[in-house]
């Protein structure tokens, strides 16, 4: 995949300031305000993704499925943290990262790769936490996707 261009989103990082929250968990090599930086959709990626998969469609289903389910898969995690279900919560977790990646999502990757580590370590508490901004920039990349790709090319 590519590395994440923040001039590839129509809302660059000046748009998302970093927002305070909780440090980076030990062994981190990106805090969440950091992830603030990143974009919420990285279009190279999906553009990617639809070369690989020859221009069949596939690409725009994956992102529209992605859209749909996106209350669910959220709904899903924040249970599992909220009920300090360690396995639960880390399936959930590790999903929501790498769809994320593969659609494009590159902050909403990041995040859910810091909320991994944290599930991992065991620090539900600032899992919780992390869950706002989750919900919050899960919310915010998908309205993109279905602005900038969804609606554009389905």
């Amino acid at each position: 995949m590519h590395s994440p261009d923040p001039g590839s989103s129509d809302r660059g990082a000046a748009a998302d300031p970093p927002r305070p929250g909780i440090t980076a968990p030990a062994g981190s090599a990106l805090s969440q305000e950091a992830a603030g930086l990143l974009p919420l959709v990285d279009a190279a990626v999906l553009e990617e993704l639809e070369d690989e998969l020859a221009g069949s469609g596939l690409a725009q289903r994956f992102a529209r499925d992605y859209a749909a389910m996106w209350d669910q898969r959220c709904a899903r995690l924040a249970a599992a943290v909220d009920s300090r279900d360690s396995e639960s919560a880390l399936d959930a977790a590790i999903s929501l990262k790498i769809s994320s990646a593969m659609v494009g999502g590159v902050r909403l990757a990041k995040l859910a790769e810091l909320l991994e580590t944290l599930i991992r370590q065991g620090d539900f508490g600032q899992g919780q936490v992390l869950m706002e901004r989750v919900a919050q920039d899960g919310g915010e990349t998908v309205s993109e996707l279905q602005s900038t790709y969804i609606l554009k090319n389905g």
